[in-house]
């Protein structure tokens, strides 16, 4: 089989394809055979030596889906059954979605109904699980009011489609007047723009979904209504502290969080999909890649006027 091995931090070069055997299933972790996957942004840190906790040699990628190739001795999957796996140390702690095979503690393997293609598939479990979590994480209920900061992102564009399948009224954000009509064609309310950390806007809401983190956090806690709730979700701005932080000023009588993505459930799991395939829901995919060019994909990824949508590596 064909895996993506990283033996030492560096640019796209060091994402070098090996020959490897198949691995064998154990007691307790399966052996999946992938069929695509997203590549993300904080990949590419990854493989620069950015996330001190992973050691090389090391195939990354924190999400796949594909079908169940081995079983396990305890486990309950049946031999080609659909499924995704996500996070987990998935990538991280142990051999992650850039390989044709892989193997897979059970507990991290969720059986999904969906009959879509591999492609359009890969395009739902980290994007789409972190946006439902963190919906769910900030309570709004059908007709409350929600603005998505960071609208432009994959976990963006997932929040503001299934939120709008939950009944409730949504506002993105972009920092790019061109991408507005983008928001508003996938069913945005409406759109405001962020200009230069400032959303240009004095509206306030029941509830904030933030993507893009510690640089903005006062203005963006500025536009929760009191009652509401505020989830940080990514942190695009590259800042992890709040700085300047008054918590009276910055979150009297409002609700403050994170959504983290660390317990995932198949329950939950199989609530999203319900939503999915009952009302279609999808968000664009920007390029699709072969397993062979991972290296341009990464380099893809990082480009800034590419179009709006996930970057997807099929295996086939």
């Amino acid at each position: 089989m064909k895996a993506v091995v990283i033996s030492q931090a560096g640019g796209p070069e060091v994402l070098k394809i090996e020959d490897r055997p198949i691995p064998k299933a154990t007691e307790d972790q399966t052996v999946i055979h992938i069929k695509a996957f997203a590549v993300h942004r904080y990949e590419v840190l990854t493989r620069e030596g950015g996330s001190p906790s992973i050691k090389f040699p090391r195939v990354i990628g924190v999400e796949a889906v594909g079908e169940v190739f081995e079983t396990s001795k305890n486990s309950k999957l049946t031999k080609g059954q659909k499924a995704l796996v996500v996070n987990g140390g998935f990538g991280r702690a142990f051999d992650g979605s850039e390989q044709e095979y892989a193997l897979v503690p059970d507990e991290i393997i969720h059986p999904v109904d969906f009959d879509g293609s591999w492609t359009e598939f890969a395009n739902y479990p980290e994007t789409f699980y972190t946006a439902f979590g963190a919906l769910k994480t900030t309570k709004l209920q059908a007709g409350q009011t929600l603005l998505v900061r960071g609208g432009t992102t994959g976990v963006g564009m997932a929040a503001l489609v299934l939120a709008k399948a939950m009944g409730i009224k949504v506002t993105s954000t972009t920092r790019r007047e061109e991408r507005r009509q983008m928001l508003l064609d996938m069913g945005a309310d409406d759109v405001v723009i962020d200009n230069d950390g400032k959303l240009q806007t004095d509206k306030t809401y029941d509830g904030f979904l933030d993507m893009v983190g510690a640089s903005v956090v006062s203005d963006s806690l500025a536009h929760v209504k009191r009652g509401g709730y505020y989830t940080t979700v990514g942190l695009l701005s590259g800042k992890w502290v709040w700085e300047d932080f008054d918590p009276f000023e910055n979150i009297g009588g409002k609700y403050v969080t994170a959504f983290d993505g660390v317990d995932i459930s198949d329950a939950i799991i199989n609530e999203m999909f319900k939503l999915i395939n009952d009302n279609h829901l999808t968000i664009p995919i920007s390029k699709v890649f072969k397993l062979d060019d991972i290296q341009t994909a990464q380099e893809y990824i990082m480009k800034h006027d590419r179009p709006m949508g996930q970057v997807i590596v099929t295996t086939d």
